[in-house]
């Protein structure tokens, strides 16, 4: 589906960006980015644990507190790593856009197969120019248990579409986790972002359902990064999902979140429930309610992992979506102390948020930075 990509889109660089816009965009960049990532750390020991297992390990208030996973305290999983490829591979789009050559989904596609790379190789291969230096980071070479659907869908160079779809029947939650930054294009118009999240989620997860809670959480973190209530952020994926084919289950989960919120007291049985099996709107729609019912982030993320379902992921989502809402100074800061890759992580969101908003200054018509180049090449 070319169609949206053959118009000039992504309005942020003619944007006006002050001192204090830049600094709050930068703000919820770093928010969304970290907060996934801190939230992936708390739910990893648990992920796979049901609600009287993780008491019977932690207490009777659950799991309070980052734990080991992968032989460490603050440990991520392929969740956090492949988003942070995906912050990679929008860079890229934007750069290699100088050369007339503008298909996002393509760039997010190389991205996530250079994350791929990272799942069998021993580390980085430095003979491979044109990886970046986000490919080089020797942490990223962790294997951090990816699902089955995320290895088979990028075991090949060729690119699922929602036309003709990878893994047609998966409807897991990954896709989804990875698109929070899709919301941060703060420049594009919803719709675009709801495509871009929806043709790269196919990729890996071809069911519409998965695909399109991709979109919609795409969309809510983009209303959110604008400064949008959570609220609001959900009736603006409300308004894109409706013209979709095959939405209803999506707007169910999130319509089912909302009305949770009137429930009664938040805890480990509500949260099970919105999570149902586990797939991907069920999960994003647990992430809202986690959100939207949080007294702070520390709560929200909590709350996020003490239940019966998938604990790392319904974390990532809730997490992210904190981020974007409140910006990094939100986040508990003795979990981020403890935040594996967490320099990789901010270092990687700043230079999102520079090229966002100072993205003609770094490769333009005026010149273009080296050092910028060699970092995110145009290859």
């Amino acid at each position: 589906m070319d169609g949206p990509w053959e118009v000039k889109v992504g309005a942020t660089a003619g944007a006006v960006w002050g001192r204090t816009e830049q600094q709050d965009f930068r703000s919820r960049v770093r928010g969304t980015l970290l907060g996934l990532a801190v939230g992936d750390a708390l739910g990893a020991p648990v992920d796979g644990l049901g609600i009287d297992g993780i008491r019977e390990a932690y207490g009777a208030e659950g799991l309070v507190d980052l734990a080991p996973a992968y032989g460490r305290r603050g440990a991520v999983t392929h969740l956090t790593q492949l988003t942070l490829f995906s912050v990679d591979g929008l860079i890229r789009a934007q750069v290699r856009r100088d050369t007339g050559a503008w298909h996002p989904p393509t760039d997010l596609h190389r991205a996530y197969l250079r994350w791929a790379a990272t799942q069998r190789d021993w580390g980085p291969d430095e003979r491979r120019k044109d990886d970046g230096w986000l490919a080089r980071e020797e942490w990223l070479y962790a294997r951090r248990d990816p699902s089955r659907a995320l290895l088979l869908g990028l075991a090949d160079e060729t690119m699922g579409t929602p036309e003709a779809p990878k893994n047609p029947g998966e409807l897991g939650p990954e896709a989804a986790a990875r698109s929070a930054p899709f919301g941060l294009l703060v420049g594009w118009e919803p719709q675009l972002v709801a495509q871009l999240a929806v043709e790269c989620a196919a990729q890996t997860h071809g069911h519409p359902t998965a695909y399109l809670a991709a979109g919609a959480y795409a969309v809510i973190v983009h209303a959110l990064a604008l400064g949008e209530s959570l609220d609001g952020a959900v009736q603006r994926a409300f308004a894109l999902l409706a013209a979709r084919p095959g939405h209803q289950p999506v707007s169910d989960a999130l319509q089912h979140a909302l009305g949770a919120v009137r429930q009664g007291l938040p805890g480990p049985e509500r949260v099970a429930e919105l999570c149902g099996a586990g797939t991907a709107e069920s999960l994003v729609g647990a992430a809202v309610y986690c959100a939207l019912v949080a007294a702070d982030v520390r709560h929200g993320l909590t709350l996020a992992v003490n239940h019966d379902g998938p604990s790392a992921a319904t974390a990532a989502l809730t997490g992210a979506l904190l981020g974007a809402l409140h910006g990094e100074t939100a986040l508990p800061p003795a979990w981020l102390a403890e935040l594996e890759g967490r320099p990789t992580i901010l270092e990687l969101a700043d230079d999102f948020a520079m090229e966002m908003t100072q993205g003609p200054a770094l490769h333009g018509p005026g010149g273009s930075s080296p050092g910028w180049l060699a970092r995110y090449p145009r290859a």
